[in-house]
């Protein structure tokens, strides 16, 4: 089966099948990385934060392969006006969150944020699950091939101000890449694409997929990007 089931009740199939060619190698990254690998923080072991998911979605786009990103309202609450993954926290409809929940969620989200059709969606792996300290939540990374392409806009404009693709040769382009640096110290990777600076938990997860699926580019790691307290 290689389509997604309807995001409701019945069983989210995972498979690898059909896939083109040209993400063999971030299959193999995802069946091989380690929670470690991607990021220092790791769900914490008492089960606390709120659990969520995101869909990390590459398509076939006019410049080869891409990711399917949006950005946050500024009016939000949290990671107002960041660009992101479509994604949001579990509901209780979408199932058991250390079973099908994620993957539910993750292409519900995606729907409701973006307009997306879930049945084009072939979801083909999970990454480990991360936190995200600054909200409290556990986030499942949730990995689809844009296998039948639907329209997507903004849905909600009090949740999304605009969708977008990124081409992956730009996210690979050693001239987008820099080094954000807030106020706290923390410093990570961050892509300058699309008229967005993309940049926390979501540049972390296309980084570490980018170098472990041997698709990054030496680049500038001094060029930093500062943020201020509100980011």
């Amino acid at each position: 089966m290689t389509r997604a089931s309807g995001t409701q009740g019945g069983p989210v199939t995972v498979t690898k099948e059909g896939l083109p060619a040209w993400l063999d190698p971030v299959v193999h990254a995802v069946e091989t990385v380690r929670p470690t690998q991607l990021s220092r923080f790791l769900p914490p072991k008492d089960g606390a934060g709120r659990q969520s998911a995101v869909l990390v979605l590459f398509g076939q786009g006019e410049r080869g392969p891409e990711l399917l990103l949006m950005e946050r309202a500024s009016s939000l609450r949290t990671h107002a006006g960041q660009p992101s993954f479509p994604g949001g926290a579990l509901d209780p409809e979408d199932g058991d969150p250390h079973g099908d929940g994620p993957l539910r969620a993750a292409l519900r989200e995606a729907e409701e944020e973006t307009g997306l059709d879930p049945a084009g969606v072939q979801l083909f792996g999970v990454l480990p699950r991360l936190y995200i300290p600054v909200s409290g939540f556990v986030v499942t990374p949730v990995l689809g091939w844009w296998r039948e392409p639907s329209p997507v806009g903004v849905v909600d404009p009090n949740e999304t101000a605009r969708v977008f693709t990124v081409p992956v040769v730009d996210l690979t382009d050693p001239a987008n890449r820099a080094t954000t640096v807030h106020p706290s110290g923390h410093r990570g990777p961050a892509f300058l694409v699309e008229s967005a600076l993309v940049w926390g938990f979501t540049a972390g997860i296309i980084d570490r997929l980018l170098h472990y699926a041997g698709w990054e580019r030496p680049w500038d790691r001094e060029k930093q990007v500062p943020l201020d307290w509100r980011a």
